[in-house]
């Protein structure tokens, strides 16, 4: 069998598994209850939406009293937005390092990003869009830093701005309304970046008084499948002192951290977190917590608390008495990436609650995902059930007309999201 009819296989094979009889939203809250582990053997279920794009005129729905436009397309791979203070909005255009193909798994994983709209390469940028009226309607569009390597997170201090590579943190020199940065940038620390580097993406959040970075950065694997030396430094949630570059780990245990942001009743620390794949069609929900200092969340020895993976050897049973259960559950494989806190200056019904990008799952059937969904808080804590805000992005044949990825707020209030596969930034506005 040559290599192209093995994959074939290999994809037939592993989307015939038994769909979950669950309905998602089951995988969602504060108390979820958790299934049984149900792992599908030697080959994992792989069923991504594939993806095919916007149709002339398409977008995703919000509710009513919401209007819904394109901010900004024909971007390459928009993943994260960053709002700086002034109003204009960058948007960083970036994929994954190139991943060599040298095994059969490779070479499958590579079909599924294929299918997934997951594989174009990284266009290494981040692109400045300024409306300066705030009517959502750019005037101004332009590279604002290029030669990046697999960019991700981005934070202003001062007149210093960290943009985060997949293997280090840059510092640029920043003027209030500049529109381009030729400067290099000076390397402040390294950061883990295997090769290949899975879970590439690391995410930066200044704090507020501007004296440290939190540093989101993703494990190596799926369950320490290479051993606990490949994960050093990784599934955690690192600070960085920016005035003496010292780094300490602040949290362990998270498989996968990418969104962080602040809430704004408590000031806590919160993070969205993809949990472990191959246990089944409703394990284990990916989720979104606060942060405490020290904290262990439980990977790759446990699961959502004290859940224990039998597949991790050796087990330690000392890390998984340490191991805190995360706050809420955002469905089980939805891959909740973006991040954000609704104003709670506005008069919205919606202020204080959490927004959340689900890009969408590739090993659940049915799939999962593909919205952004809103979580309302009150006291600082989830109050209540995950709500769809913004949808339509399968179409009805189950097809990936875009995936959300980034999500913030510009400087009139308005939701704008990262759209990774529709090519396009999406602005939600309150209906006039």
């Amino acid at each position: 069998m040559n290599r192209t009819a093995a994959i074939a296989a290999v994809l037939l094979l592993a989307g015939c598994g038994k769909p979950s009889g669950l309905p998602a939203s089951a995988t969602y809250g504060p108390d979820v209850k958790l299934t049984a582990p149900d792992p599908n053997g030697p080959i994992p279920m792989l069923n991504p939406a594939k993806a095919v794009g916007w149709p002339a005129g398409g977008a995703p729905t919000a509710p009513a009293g919401f209007t819904v436009t394109r901010f900004a397309e024909g971007l390459a791979h928009p993943r994260w937005l960053y709002v700086l203070p002034g109003g204009d909005v960058l948007v960083v255009e970036t994929n994954s390092p190139a991943r060599p193909k040298k095994t059969l798994t490779d070479w499958v994983a590579a079909a599924m990003f294929k299918r997934a709209g997951a594989d174009a390469p990284s266009a290494n940028r981040i692109t400045l869009l300024r409306d300066a009226d705030g009517d959502g309607r750019p005037e101004l569009r332009t590279v604002f830093l290029k030669g990046l390597n697999s960019p991700f997170g981005v934070a202003l201090v001062g007149e210093t701005l960290y943009v985060a590579n997949t293997d280090s943190i840059l510092a640029f020199p920043y003027a209030a309304g500049a529109t381009a940065i030729t400067a290099p940038g000076v390397k402040v620390i390294d950061l883990p970046a295997n090769d290949p580097n899975p879970h590439w993406a690391r995410n930066l959040l200044a704090t507020p008084d501007g004296t440290r970075l939190y540093v989101a950065v993703g494990s190596d694997s799926n369950i320490a499948d290479g051993g606990m030396a490949a994960e050093a430094m990784r599934a955690n949630i690192l600070e960085l002192t920016l005035a003496t570059k010292a780094v300490r780990v602040f949290a362990t245990g998270l498989r996968n951290p990418n969104g962080l942001a602040f809430e704004p009743v408590t000031g806590a620390l919160w993070t969205t977190v993809n949990e472990r794949d191959m246990l089944g069609n409703d394990l284990v929900p990916d989720y979104m917590t606060s942060v405490k200092d020290g904290a262990h969340y439980g990977w790759p020895w446990s699961y959502y608390g004290q859940h224990v993976d039998d597949r991790v050897q050796p087990q330690r049973p000392d890390r998984v008495a340490r191991a805190i259960a995360p706050d809420y559950a955002l469905g089980a494989h939805t891959a909740s990436l973006g991040l954000a806190f609704w104003p709670a200056t506005t008069a919205s019904p919606y202020a204080g609650g959490a927004v959340v990008g689900q890009h969408g799952s590739w090993n659940r059937k049915p799939v999962s995902g593909y919205k952004v969904v809103f979580v309302p808080f009150s006291g600082g804590k989830p109050a209540g059930a995950a709500q769809d805000f913004l949808t339509g992005f399968l179409d009805a044949r189950g097809q990936a007309l875009g995936r959300p990825v980034g999500v913030a707020f510009d400087q009139t209030g308005a939701l704008l999201v990262a759209d990774d596969v529709g090519n396009v930034v999406w602005r939600v506005s309150a209906s006039r």
